[in-house]
């Protein structure tokens, strides 16, 4: 029988649901999930793999308009986006129609591959609400192949919406080894956890000046020892992430560790320190430095 691969891009605004659709589809969390806007900041691969298929969905940071530089290079990774698909889904959440930027939407509206608008939430709203909703957007998008209602927290309609992805992906080779989840390394799966322990604890601008650096990663039949440092732009900060007598490093630091356990099914020794590097996000260098 033949074999089926392709690459299917998700594109919405920030907390639309993209990040929780990419891990229900793989199976495994390989995307950071919290209510604050700007969880994802990279392009990453989430792979589903059988014996006839393999598909590569990409998660993309949510839609914004660019404050400082990092954020321009978050969206560079949307527009990178639109230029290799073999199937777009665009993630729009009940009662939420503003899109953050105009250029992203038309270049949805004119692509030539398939377009699927899918619209989630629907649990937090009635039918009414969500006949409004698929006829607003079968206006915007009039040559979207398909408008699919879904809830990702309820499970409703996804596996639906999967069955009818695979319909699209074309013949095709394997990209990557069919046991591999994910185009990113154990160091950035790492990184990713502490980040989302640090978007968890803390409140205001502080997950928005934080960068997380895994300097050190060793694996041994029974145990991982990893070294991570966390960036932050000013001092105060590092005191607040640092926390009176290390009592936050501590906390966060120690939900990092389990949730790393739980993913690798084995021991973890984390080491946390924290640095200041001034001002990195509007610095090209250290964006650069840090994979921007």
């Amino acid at each position: 029988m033949a074999h089926h691969s392709g690459f299917v891009n998700i594109i919405g605004n920030p907390n639309v649901g993209k990040s929780s659709l990419l891990n229900e589809f793989v199976g495994e969390k390989l995307a950071i999930i919290n209510a604050k806007a700007q969880t994802t900041r990279h392009r990453i691969f989430g792979i589903y793999n059988d014996e006839e298929y393999q598909i590569v969905f990409s998660d993309l940071p949510g839609v914004i308009k660019p404050a400082y530089k990092m954020q321009e290079s978050m969206m560079g990774f949307v527009k990178e986006a639109l230029q290799d698909a073999d199937l777009f889904l665009f993630i729009a959440e009940l009662g939420e129609r503003e899109f953050k930027d105009e250029r992203i939407l038309q270049k949805l509206q004119e692509a030539e591959e398939p377009l699927y608008v899918v619209v989630n939430k629907i649990d937090l709203g009635n039918q009414a609400a969500l006949d409004a909703e698929m006829a607003y957007w079968a206006e915007i998008f009039p040559k979207a192949k398909k408008i699919f209602p879904i809830s990702v927290t309820e499970k409703f309609n996804v596996q639906e919406l999967f069955r009818s992805i695979k319909s699209e992906i074309p013949e095709g080779p394997e990209w990557f080894p069919k046991d591999q989840l994910s185009d990113k390394n154990d160091r950035f799966i790492i990184s990713e956890i502490v980040r989302e322990k640090i978007l968890t604890n803390f409140q205001q601008e502080i997950p928005y000046s934080v960068e997380v650096v895994v300097e050190g990663f060793q694996e041994e039949p029974d145990i991982i020892r990893a070294r991570a440092v966390i960036i932050v732009a000013r001092d105060s900060q590092k005191n607040i992430i640092i926390g009176k007598g290390g009592s936050m490093i501590k906390k966060f630091g120690t939900q990092a560790r389990k949730s790393m356990e739980a993913y690798y099914g084995k021991k973890v020794f984390l080491e946390t320190f924290v640095k200041v590097d001034k001002d990195w996000r509007n610095d090209d260098r250290k964006l650069k430095k840090y994979g921007y």
